[in-house]
């Protein structure tokens, strides 16, 4: 069952349309990547989602209701542009936001008191968010936004500001919540953390969705054909019947192919290459994320 059934979701800013006709399907207990250009209609969906704004069509659901105010409660937000109180205590500002999301003290101290344990960030407690380096605050701004425990968690570039250390933290903790039971929209830029963490992916471009599907699935589909393998010993150019060789080299011992394949099935490479010479590996080279979403825009 979906967590989020986004139906013809369409948005105008006077005479911009910012969406047009979006659906999407987001499973319970999944990550999905939320991805776009600049300017894509990615953030207008995401605003309707947290009832910022509203659609000029079209609805949405959240667990196969119609989205109504007291799902906020359910929806914890990390916006791209940070809005915590830079004169606030850490600590302060921690239980402010985690009341204003019905939680009760004792509970919130709680849960404060683990997630700052876990990012062993325990001694800022008592500091002015100002105070705090640009990534120590958004790690205050994450705890923020999970400490409520939602059932649909939205990260809007979640990564801003991070090293690489503390970026595998946060997508380490990211999984971890999903793993425990929340369902996870990203929006992100950065196609490589994409690969790494989602479960599903959708692309908006121009104000309408040109892509949708699970990674796996997307990735296959744009598959080339295209396969390396490596041989024992000196490689000599022929003409086959299953495969192209599109590039070759020789380095000692061994050998490195490039091939396409030509309308068969890729254990027809293997059947006609092991005849001649001994195969040490063999790996489908599949396009990245990356390449897929710059075909894809420009091609739209």
């Amino acid at each position: 069952m979906s967590m989020l059934s986004i139906s013809e979701v369409s948005k105008y800013y006077g005479d911009f349309q910012a969406l047009q006709s979006v659906s999407l399907e987001i499973e319970k207990r999944s990550i999905f990547g939320l991805l776009g250009p600049n300017g894509a209609g990615k953030t207008s969906l995401i605003r309707i989602i947290n009832q910022i704004t509203a659609p000029d069509s079209g609805f949405i659901e959240l667990n196969g209701e119609r989205l109504k105010p007291e799902h906020i409660a359910k929806i914890g937000y990390l916006p791209e542009e940070r809005g915590l109180y830079p004169k606030m205590k850490v600590g302060e500002q921690l239980l402010y936001l985690a009341r204003l999301k019905d939680l009760d003290k004792k509970t919130a101290s709680k849960r404060i008191n683990e997630w700052l344990d876990r990012f062993n960030i325990a001694d800022w407690r008592n500091k002015n968010l100002e105070e705090l380096s640009k990534g120590m605050a958004q790690k205050i701004q994450f705890v923020a936004t999970v400490l409520h425990e939602p059932e649909l968690l939205i990260f809007d570039e979640p990564f801003t500001g991070f090293d690489p250390i503390n970026t595998n933290l946060i997508k380490s903790e990211i999984k971890r919540l999903r793993d425990q039971g929340s369902t996870i929209i990203f929006s992100t830029h950065r196609m490589e953390s994409v690969e790494e963490i989602c479960d599903h992916i959708a692309l908006i471009n121009k104000s309408q969705k040109i892509l949708e599907g699970p990674l796996k699935q997307v990735k296959k589909q744009h598959a080339s054909n295209t396969f390396s393998l490596e041989l024992e010993g000196a490689y000599k150019a022929e003409k086959h019947s299953t495969f192209t060789v599109e590039n070759h080299t020789s380095h000692h011992e061994t050998s490195q192919l490039i091939v396409k394949l030509n309308g068969s099935d890729s254990n027809d490479i293997l059947k006609e290459i092991t005849s001649t010479y001994r195969v040490l590996s063999f790996q489908e080279q599949m396009p990245s994320l990356n390449d897929i979403f710059i075909q894809k825009v420009q091609g739209s």
